[in-house]
């Protein structure tokens, strides 16, 4: 009964990727529309292959050539010619040209081999949940990863997804519920099915960080891109690590770089450009976002504290966030409606392990309200916890400015100033010497 039962769901198992109307069959080489089947070149059946296995992300020209051309040298008139020959058969905006990098394929992938339909299409909708980054799509996304991988636990998107999705909802729901261990441990999965899966090295980096490991995620990130020199989710992911680092300016170079790459992709960069003291730009970044504390921070910084306030009492009044949200939240608006004793309790009294980000923003909230002990010791731990306050933020941020009487600022800038450098001298080494952003 075992046996007839696997020979039925093998059989339910697709055998192509499919995307828009089209399906494209590996094992067989081919190419159909519907029920008709369509002549590609053998190159042109690879190049299009290489970007159905890549959706979603930019694949570089480079990793084009090596694929199709693995041991000649060819003019980029060879790719162009094939992109241009798949763009008259899929649409002539099926594939998107990352301008001198690469191509993209636009067109949504509904199904790949070895996955059935009805599994690989809760995928998609969990990954569209996911996006939406709101506590109620993240809890219904996980269900639906959870039911993906009871019905297919070799796919690997899907654990590197999960992984995302737990680690999101151990920062910001409010029940205590979530076991963060299962994140790294969706991770871990995802890497041994997949050691190359680009979803997963990204996502992979915001754990990495949170727990005070950014120098083992930098080192990691500069590896892959030894490999996919190209790679825009590589550089978005050094955005944070490189922040957490101390190292501002590196952080908004790897930034724009990754937006050179592709001008659709999302980074941290507004938190860069917040501890940076840039406060209108950091609202720039920040707009279009999921919406939390960032700006009403920033708002609070460019001295309107009407705005700020009035940001803060709506988010809190219409969503339920973590307890670590809502302390962060509640204690800037606390500060500015000058209720220092609620203000003091809820940071004194909130979790901050695993958010040593968290504690930056809490410093600066003792510190505008001259509790300066309390802002040296957030300082101190944010940096034990793997969090490096780079020395201009300490020296310039309007709200850290009180600590200039502080008899500890001195050693806090010192030491500040040795992790940066420390992290410069390992960036130099991990990027080995070349200039990973130019």
């Amino acid at each position: 009964m075992e046996q007839g039962f696997s020979k039925k769901n093998q059989s339910m198992m697709e055998t192509a990727y499919r995307f828009g109307d089209f399906a494209l069959y590996p094992r067989d080489r081919r190419l159909k529309r519907g029920t008709a089947s369509i002549a590609l070149q053998p190159k042109a059946f690879d190049a299009l292959l290489c970007l159905v296995r890549g959706a979603e992300h930019m694949v570089s020209k480079q990793e084009l050539r090596q694929t199709l051309w693995p041991d000649v040298h060819v003019s980029e008139r060879n790719l162009t010619n094939l992109i241009v020959s798949l763009r008259k058969i899929l649409g002539p905006y099926a594939i998107k040209t990352v301008s001198k990098y690469g191509y993209r394929l636009e067109v949504p992938v509904s199904g790949e081999p070895g996955v059935r339909r009805e599994t690989y299409e809760k995928f998609i909708r969990a990954r569209e949940l996911t996006t939406q980054r709101s506590l109620d799509s993240m809890l219904l996304a996980r269900d639906l990863y959870w039911t993906c991988l009871a019905e297919n636990p070799n796919l690997a998107p899907a654990w590197a997804w999960l992984g995302r999705c737990c680690w999101f909802l151990d920062k910001f729901t409010p029940s205590s519920s979530v076991i963060p261990a299962l994140a790294e441990a969706a991770f871990q999965r995802a890497f041994v099915l997949d050691p190359d899966l680009a979803s997963a090295h990204q996502f992979y980096t915001l754990l990495q960080v949170d727990l005070g490991r950014a120098d083992e995620a930098m080192r990691r990130l500069f590896e892959r891109l030894q490999r996919h020199p190209t790679e825009p989710e590589s550089f978005s992911s050094l955005v944070q690590v490189l922040r957490f680092r101390g190292l501002l300016r590196e952080s908004v170079a790897a930034h724009r770089r990754a937006v050179e790459l592709d001008p659709a992709v999302t980074t941290s960069v507004a938190h860069t450009f917040f501890l940076a003291g840039q406060y209108k730009t950091a609202i720039e970044a920040y707009s279009g976002r999921a919406a939390y504390y960032l700006d009403a921070a920033a708002w609070a910084a460019l001295g309107d504290r009407k705005q700020a306030v009035a940001l803060l009492r709506e988010r809190l009044s219409k969503t339920s966030f973590s307890k670590r949200i809502t302390a962060l939240m509640g204690s800037l608006l606390a500060t500015l409606e000058g209720k220092t004793d609620e203000a003091e309790s809820i940071m004194d009294e909130a979790e901050t392990s695993r958010e040593p980000e968290i504690l930056i923003y809490f410093a600066r909230h003792y510190g505008h309200m001259r509790l300066l002990d309390s802002s040296i010791k957030a300082l101190q731990l944010a940096a034990r916890s793997g969090f490096t306050c780079a020395p201009d933020t300490l020296k310039s941020d309007p709200w850290l400015v009180p600590l200039r009487k502080h008899r500890e600022l001195g050693r806090l800038l010192s030491d500040a100033e040795a992790l940066v450098e420390k992290a410069r001298s390992s960036l130099t080494e991990c990027a080995g010497g070349s200039k990973v952003f130019r």
